[in-house]
Formats: structure tokens, C-alpha cells, sequence
């Protein structure tokens, strides 16, 4: 079984800098206060605070996971990223 983060083939990693870009959204937001006690994914904060990946994509794993994964269909790197 493949983990989350490599998808398929090495073009779909989730690189640092996405995750990075989450953080320090998160570190500059005055109302982080309503993020706690929840689990977080850099695609879901990429939606609230629109920033992207280097290659101007917004990586959603859970997302790709809903709609590729479970519904059976062929991993794609293109519908990931």
C-alpha cells in the first residue's frame, strides 16, 4: 500500500514548502484561536488562506482520497495536485 504522500510516482510529492506555507499562515493568523483542538491538512488550510505549492497547484490529499481512492478509480498525479 502506497502512503498518503507519494501517490504516484515521485511528481506527487507533497514537498515542504506547502506544509511550510500552512504553518506560517497559521503563525501569522490573530484569529488562529478557532483552529483549536482540530486536526489540520495543509489542502485545507491552502483553501482559507489561498497559497499555493511551488508549481501553483493546492494539493488536497484527503480530497484525492475521496474521490479517487475510495471510489476506485486509478491513481492520477495530475488529479492530485
Amino acid at each position: 500500500m502506497k502512503s498518503w504522500i507519494f501517490l504516484h510516482k515521485q511528481n506527487s510529492w507533497l514537498l515542504p514548502r506547502y506544509v511550510g506555507r500552512a504553518v506560517a499562515y497559521l503563525a501569522g493568523d490573530p484569529q488562529v484561536v478557532r483552529w483549536n483542538g482540530q486536526s489540520l491538512s495543509s489542502g485545507q488550510l491552502a483553501q482559507v488562506y489561498d497559497f499555493t505549492d511551488l508549481d501553483g497547484s493546492q494539493p488536497d490529499v484527503w480530497r484525492y482520497i475521496h474521490e479517487v481512492q475510495d471510489a476506485g478509480k486509478p491513481a492520477d498525479a495530475t488529479g492530485y495536485r
